[in-house]
């Protein structure tokens, strides 16, 4: 519907409520001119309803009752353009916050539910024109602002190795069903943590690219600094190959530099990775919450690179134990400003925007802004806090602050080719409670991200592969890398996966049982 101008009563009250100081006689000259104004908002309308997408017919459905006990599955779907290319014949899901046209949308929450986009994703049309069968979409944490896997609606995400265990999140139902064996692959989002999180706790890969590597064009943004897609898949080759697909520049995501030059991440995985220097972070161990056993699997995951060849020491980075810190200020008061007040997409840059979107979850969140989960509400209360007393210069301090912590790990990353430590300090936790304490709701949804947000800060490659099994659960080795040499990081997590003889899936262990 076209913008229609206010009536003369309602100006002057907006006149009197944002405390202009215009005078009563002058207000009809400021709303004549407003109305004049206001005739180039339906000048866009009408030009752009030239250009407006719209959605196709594909076809969709819920998951059937009894076929969703992970209650990962969103949708799901058979979408295929093309049966050649690298991916034929493989099977993906789509994370639930990323556009698939003509499919609903959900985003893990009330707020924008019943939304169904009108334009794929650039992940998405990469993915099917190299192939693949799009089944579905993934259980998503609501509006992803989770690591836990218990704030998604309608329901939580259940760990394939222990279902009253988390999955992880907030790419959660995608962690899920790929170890699970129910998908191939699938596209996972990271903005403090999403792919690596449930790739570490489900015990499967997860690759979060360079930031800017893969476009993020079609994805729901959190905040344009820290957004990432990326794969999750059970092996590395199906990590390289996934990645191969996807990356690549898009003229529509100002997030990426200028040029990327095209890698065959398959292909690199052949160079052989004998030699390469290994810096063990050792603030990556021992943290306030670190399980023991966790450590230890990791550890004896250093052992293995050597025993394989790989050259691995310890190196300190005390900037690492700053970066979560950094990570809360960004992604607050910047998820504050972009999310919510901005609708998503936020203004002031030079990318593609979703207006259908934009409008109708604007229109829906402020129907009924109880509908956001603890986490959103905990952001949007401390965030409001800190920018009307502040004023935001809590946010410009650490977007300042952001390149010393990027420095830390490429000083050390010119001694090393990689740098590894735990990915999370914990295995999968039991679930929170539905009817918990908020406390818990909180703690399951954040205690891991001082981990893994330093590296959506800085955009360094960071890749989880499983380390092991600890008490039945899955221990993630987190493999960092230099920006763009994103097949490096690759080439170490082959080489770890080669020397333990492949990855255990949960349906194997149980077999085994």
């Amino acid at each position: 519907m076209s913008i229609q101008p206010p009536d003369l009563a309602a100006f002057a009250k907006a006149a009197v409520d944002g405390e202009l100081g215009i005078k009563e006689s002058d207000l009809a000259a400021y709303h004549a001119a407003a109305e004049g104004l206001l005739g180039s908002w339906r000048t866009v309308e009408e030009l752009y309803s030239e250009i407006a997408p719209i959605a196709p017919k594909r076809s969709w459905s819920r998951p059937a009752a009894g076929d969703n006990g992970l209650g990962a599955w969103s949708v799901q779907t058979q979408l295929q353009e093309v049966s050649s290319g690298p991916l034929a014949g493989r099977t993906v899901v789509i994370k639930d916050n990323v556009s698939v046209a003509g499919v609903p949308m959900m985003n893990g929450s009330r707020t924008l539910e019943g939304f169904v986009p009108s334009e794929d994703a650039t992940v998405v049309t990469r993915l099917l024109g190299a192939g693949a069968t799009i089944v579905g979409k993934a259980v998503c944490e609501d509006l992803c602002f989770s690591g836990g896997s218990h704030t998604s609606k309608p329901g939580p995400v259940r760990n394939p190795w222990n279902h009253a265990h988390a999955s992880g999140g907030s790419s959660s139902g995608s962690g899920a069903l790929v170890a699970a064996g129910e998908v191939d692959m699938a596209i996972g989002g990271d903005q403090g943590g999403s792919i690596r999180i449930p790739a570490a706790f489900c015990g499967v890969v997860g690759h979060k690219p360079t930031h800017g590597l893969v476009p993020y064009t079609g994805g729901f943004p959190i905040e344009q600094s820290i957004d990432h897609l990326g794969p999750i898949t059970r092996t590395v080759t199906d990590a390289a190959l996934m990645l191969s697909v996807i990356a690549g520049r898009d003229e529509k995501d100002p997030r990426q530099p200028d040029r990327i030059d095209p890698v065959d991440y398959v292909a690199a995985l052949g160079e052989s990775a004998k030699g390469l220097r290994v810096g063990v972070v050792t603030e990556g161990f021992g943290r306030e919450n670190s399980e023991p056993e966790v450590d230890d699997t990791v550890r004896s995951a250093v052992e293995t690179l050597r025993s394989v060849g790989l050259q691995a020491a310890d190196v300190s980075i005390p900037w690492h134990l700053y970066g979560g810190a950094l990570w809360d200020v960004l992604a607050t008061e910047g998820g504050l400003s972009q999310m919510i007040d901005g609708n998503a997409y936020g203004m002031n840059w030079k990318g593609h925007y979703d207006p259908q979107l934009i409008e109708y979850y604007g229109r829906k969140w402020r129907s009924d802004p109880s509908m956001f989960s603890e986490t959103v509400k905990l952001v949007i209360l401390a965030g409001r806090h800190a920018l009307a007393t502040q004023h935001g210069r809590h946010y410009a301090m650490a977007r300042n602050l952001a390149p010393r912590l990027a420095a830390a790990y490429d000083d050390a990353l010119d001694q090393y080719d990689v740098l590894v430590m735990p990915t999370l300090t914990t295995r999968a936790p039991v679930l929170a409670a539905p009817d918990g304490p908020v406390e818990e709701t909180f703690s399951r949804a954040f205690e891991m991200l001082p981990q893994t947000s330093p590296f959506d800060i800085t955009g360094h490659p960071a890749c989880t592969v499983p380390a092991g099994l600890a008490g039945g659960l899955p221990v993630g080795l987190m493999i960092i890398g230099k920006r763009f040499h994103d097949a490096t990081v690759l080439r170490v997590a082959h080489a770890f996966e080669n020397a333990v003889g492949g990855f255990p899936l949960p349906i194997q262990e149980r077999s085994k049982a």
